[in-house]
């Protein structure tokens, strides 16, 4: 999780000032309607102890971090943070629309709007707020399988029918320890009976340490065949501060011994080939590959060497910005997995149309994608990152099965 500057921090307390300003002004509008005084001031003092707490509390821990527990401060980071958007996102949403109701009138009489106006500007905030808190306490932790039957007409025919289930961007620092979350996973995993099983990167936030415990809830994924990983851009631990080289090189040396003591082969810029029939496929891993300000560690030139004549590759690589930078008309690989993006933990979805603001950023984000005969899929990320919630876009399992085109 990225540190951010004492300044920085100010100039967004500043912002959540200026906006609860601003929602207080409207607020009396509303307030103002109730008969009873006491309840008025009850509701105004309640306003201003939160505004003033939060605020407070939000410097109190940005100066005190360095001296809390690593545990302790992830989770009261993870706590504010939650708390921060879900009382400014509203709050804005709520000074927009009652704004523009009252001083364009859209709509409403003059007389109307004396009472309609606060209304509807106050169910503008109260709408986003419960969408909020369901994304925490509800939707969070509700694991989708995204299940899709794929074609290749260059699948060798012994491959048919092969199943993959793809997991990204767990961050398991973010589960505080609650192995029964991860359970409930391997459980769905397991029912779809995959003969193999990807993690493409981001297993903890920064720390080795966020992996204690986790080992036997690990062991218990099940792949008919192998299981693989990639390294993301939070495992490689860059976003911390280290005293020494030796003590971040530790932790980098820590995580990857995990991978082997629950069974998962760490493709670090290597590949692997499946033989089956003397027909052959190649899984390929690259190291984290983004753009600046993100470190390049990946080398698929490297990761690629003498696998030139094998017929089908299946490349994971964390980025999806990889796959438009070295992969589509440069290469023959047929199916890239990433993630990364975790579709933001925000979006709108309805049937085929989806939207987020990370496209912005990633013009890949979600889902699968297609160049001519290449493909690209980006797991929507099963963990969490920052804003310990899910709004419109749900934890993923990726679920493949591929088919040859023979």
């Amino acid at each position: 999780m990225r540190s951010f500057s004492l300044f920085t921090i100010i100039l967004l307390c500043m912002a959540i000032l200026c906006i609860d300003i601003l929602a207080f002004y409207w607020l009396k509008s509303i307030t103002k309607l109730l008969d009873s005084s006491f309840l008025q001031k009850s509701i105004h003092v309640l306003f201003w102890i939160f505004t003033v707490g939060l605020i407070t509390s939000i410097i109190v821990l940005k100066t005190t971090l360095d001296h809390i527990n690593p545990v302790r401060k992830q989770l009261l980071i993870s706590s504010f943070y939650g708390l921060t958007v879900s009382s400014f996102v509203p709050k804005l949403i709520f000074v927009i629309i009652i704004s523009i109701l009252y001083f364009t009138n859209y709509m409403f009489s003059q007389n109307e709007s004396l009472i309609v106006v606060p209304l509807i500007g106050l169910l503008s905030g109260l709408l986003p707020f419960s969408m909020i808190l369901y994304g925490i306490f509800k939707a969070v932790y509700r694991f989708k399988v995204h299940h899709h039957t794929m074609t290749f007409d260059n699948l060798p025919w012994s491959f048919e029918g092969l199943r993959i289930v793809q997991l990204s961007d767990i961050h398991l620092g973010s589960f505080n320890y609650r192995y029964d979350i991860i359970e409930r996973v391997a459980k769905k995993v397991n029912h779809l009976h995959p003969d193999y099983i990807f993690i493409t990167g981001d297993l903890v936030n920064n720390y080795a340490w966020e992996l204690k415990g986790w080992e036997h809830v690990f062991n218990k994924f099940e792949a008919k065949k192998r299981k693989y990983a990639v390294l993301g851009n939070h495992d490689y631990g860059d976003y911390s501060t280290w005293d020494t080289r030796a003590e971040k090189k530790k932790n980098f040396e820590a995580i990857k011994q995990f991978y082997k003591n629950i069974g998962f082969k760490l493709l670090l810029n290597a590949s692997e080939v499946i033989s089956k029939n003397n027909q052959h496929i190649a899984i390929i891993g690259v190291e984290n590959w983004g753009k600046p300000p993100s470190k390049q560690y990946g080398n698929l030139k490297k990761a690629s060497e003498n696998i030139e004549e094998i017929p089908f590759k299946i490349l994971l690589s964390h980025d999806p910005t990889h796959w438009v930078e070295e992969v589509i008309d440069k290469t023959n690989i047929a199916l890239t997995l990433s993630g990364h993006t975790h579709g933001m933990q925000a979006a709108f979805r309805y049937k085929n149309l989806q939207w987020s603001p990370i496209k912005y950023k990633y013009k890949h984000w979600a889902g699968l994608y297609q160049y001519k005969n290449q493909f690209l899929y980006v797991n929507r990320g099963l963990g969490w990152l920052g804003f310990p919630a899910r709004i419109g876009v749900r934890p993923e399992i990726t679920f493949l099965e591929l088919q040859s085109g023979f």
